[in-house]
């Protein structure tokens, strides 16, 4: 995988705490004292999934930044898969009974519970990631995206690339929230020709984040009304976009980390969101005394890129890299953003 390592943030090495993932109610069963790679004196860290992370990039690097985190600080790691957002509350209750000294959640499931788990235990230090209580907290430290700016760059790309003028999104979710990886794209594919066609369609459904078939579905169904370039957020039903992608009628875009490998030839660039290192890095700082608040990371911290604005893109297997002069417009706009020239709409804010 393509290194992803932003110029404000510290370089994570490469080893990882072991840790063990546990599901459903049993998950407040294991202490992990006696468990092999655990600290008697380091700190412990929990974090809980919304569902179980399987093939969902998002969620893996969730678990990769709080694993980094307890590696760096000598510590343990435990993850609480919840088996759905059902699930959620349960996960909660068990891992506050352990007491953890930073409890890590990760999306906007989470946003009901950690409000009320936080009020209700003020002594416990939590970490929301990508999302945030509608009040804030003193022991609740938000790690928020604004991937919004990234998705504009990619469908600045697909505008610049697209012949048939048409282009299109899978998208898991119609929230604000998860519109952030729709409609800025289709922006950024205007931004180069208003001219351009943009057609956003949305999995839902039981399993919203883990549908490859009706995601398949739906990046076919945008062929049909003539698109050639796809943006791809549905995070495990990415494949099945990229699965539909494979008899060439049009090229896609992933999200979260580098999928140009798991499609090759398919896959233009990918919005990278850096989950691992901001996960790491915010539990440091609550580690540090530093916690509580809401810290916003896009363009100019870092926190958001593409694949195709990285150093070792030519390596990276994507599309883009065969583009050097897509590249450069693309850097020109990516630095007009960081400097307020042009400002990306945020779906979330209305």
């Amino acid at each position: 995988m393509l290194g992803r390592r932003p110029s404000l943030f510290t370089a994570l090495s490469a080893g990882a705490l072991s840790l063990t993932v546990l599901a459903g109610c049993n998950a407040s069963s294991s202490g992990g004292g006696d468990d092999e790679g655990s600290s008697e004196s380091g700190p412990s860290l929990i974090l809980i999934t919304p569902e179980p992370v399987g093939v969902n990039p998002f969620l893996q690097l969730a678990v990769d930044g709080v694993n980094q985190a307890a590696d760096d600080a000598g510590g343990e790691a435990r993850i609480f898969e919840s088996q759905d957002p059902t699930n959620i509350q349960q996960q909660m209750d068990a891992a506050i009974a352990d007491a953890p000294d930073v409890l890590a959640v990760v999306g906007f499931e989470f946003a009901d519970s950690v409000a009320a788990a936080a009020q209700a235990n003020p002594e416990q230090q939590f970490l929301f990631v990508d999302a945030c209580t509608a009040e804030s907290f003193d022991n609740v430290t938000c790690a928020v995206f604004r991937e919004h700016e990234g998705v504009y760059l990619a469908g600045v790309e697909a505008g610049l690339l697209s012949e048939s003028g048409q282009v299109g999104a899978v998208v898991a979710l119609d929230t604000p929230q998860i519109r952030r990886f729709s409609d800025p794209f289709g922006a950024g594919a205007q931004s180069v020709d208003p001219a351009i066609g943009f057609t956003p369609l949305y999995v839902g459904g039981n399993s919203p984040f883990n549908d490859p078939a009706r995601a398949k579905e739906q990046a076919l169904a945008l062929v049909a009304r003539g698109a050639d370039y796809v943006m791809a957020a549905a995070a495990a039903g990415n494949l099945g976009v990229f699965d539909a992608a494979e008899d060439g009628a049009f090229q896609a875009f992933g999200v979260d980390v580098n999928q140009c490998p798991d499609a090759p030839g398919h896959v233009v660039d990918n919005v990278i969101k850096e989950v691992d290192v901001v996960t790491a890095d915010s539990i440091a700082k609550i580690l540090d005394g530093e916690g509580g608040g809401l810290v916003s990371y896009g363009l100019e911290e870092g926190g958001v890129t593409l694949t195709g604005l990285e150093d070792g893109v030519d390596e990276s297997e994507c599309l883009i890299a065969d583009h050097p002069d897509v590249i450069a417009e693309v850097e020109a706009v990516r630095d007009q953003i960081v400097s307020g020239e042009v400002t990306v709409d945020d779906p979330a804010e209305g």
